[in-house]
């Protein structure tokens, strides 16, 4: 048996907001049927944007009901955009907890809320075209995995089975999931700080390949003077050193060529 909490049994005995809103302004739905919990959200929103009324119809077992019920309870009253900040954690949080095999009934409710509100801004939901299906099972995309894996800290299969009920049913995915995982919590290693030199040859290297050859078909060309941190100084020549145009020369190219190639903070001196 589950541990639930009093407020998660309140919510399941004596639910809130249950039913639905014929004239509603948004209308959000999560889950299905075949996966054995749905989630149908209605909102009904004012002029100035604040939700004024809530109300919800599930199927799926007493945390779908307890989640559905305290969601419409934290949207009423609030803008539709600050709504749209609720996380599923926020959820958990407001019902004092829920047991790990249930916090997929938190993320069905904040899918349903982002449903509604995508839906009240004419908003269209669709799987991007490179996005792959993980869990054909529930129709559970890369993308999705990868943000409630962010969002919810999650480490192991089994949290990811109980969050989002990928890799619940056959199986098959959860060695997808796991290398998702893995590349979702593998740190990022933080890129080394160029020496001087390293910084110069780097420079010459871009200049040489890209800057030089285009400025050398107009008669001109240019020259590494010097690099202080960011602040890179260079010398044109040729036609580039009398054109009233070498100014716009160094920041629409040159600068820019550079930002694109080293670092965005870079910054071309004229000398």
């Amino acid at each position: 048996m589950w541990n639930y909490t009093d407020k998660v049994m309140d919510h399941y005995r004596n639910p809130r907001n249950v039913g639905a809103i014929e004239d509603a302004d948004a209308v959000g739905e999560a889950g299905s049927l075949s996966c054995g919990d749905m989630l149908k959200l209605y909102l009904k929103v004012d002029k100035n944007g604040i939700i004024t009324d809530a109300k919800f119809q599930t199927f799926g077992c007493g945390s779908a009901v307890a989640s559905s019920s305290i969601l419409t309870e934290m949207v009423i009253g609030k803008h539709i955009d600050e709504a749209r900040k609720i996380t599923n954690k926020q959820i958990v949080d407001a019902l004092g907890g829920l047991p790990p095999e249930k916090m997929h009934c938190s993320v069905m409710g904040h899918e349903a809320l982002e449903a509604a509100i995508a839906n009240y801004y004419n908003e269209e939901i669709t799987i991007k075209p490179d996005d792959e299906i993980v869990c054909n099972c529930f129709n559970i995309t890369k993308s999705f995995l990868e943000n409630e894996i962010k969002n919810n800290n999650l480490k192991t299969v089994e949290d990811v089975i109980n969050y989002t009920k990928a890799g619940g049913a056959c199986g098959r995915c959860q060695g997808k999931i796991k290398e998702i995982l893995e590349n979702v919590n593998t740190p990022v290693k933080k890129e080394e700080k160029l020496t001087k030199t390293q910084q110069i040859i780097k420079i010459n290297n871009i200049i040489e390949k890209y800057i030089s050859p285009e400025l050398r078909k107009d008669g001109g060309d240019i020259e590494l003077v010097d690099v202080e941190d960011n602040k890179i100084k260079v010398r044109l020549s040729g036609r580039c050193q009398a054109c009233n145009r070498s100014q716009l020369t160094l920041t629409h190219f040159v600068e820019a060529m550079l930002k694109e190639h080293i670092d965005e903070n870079i910054e071309i001196i004229q000398v």
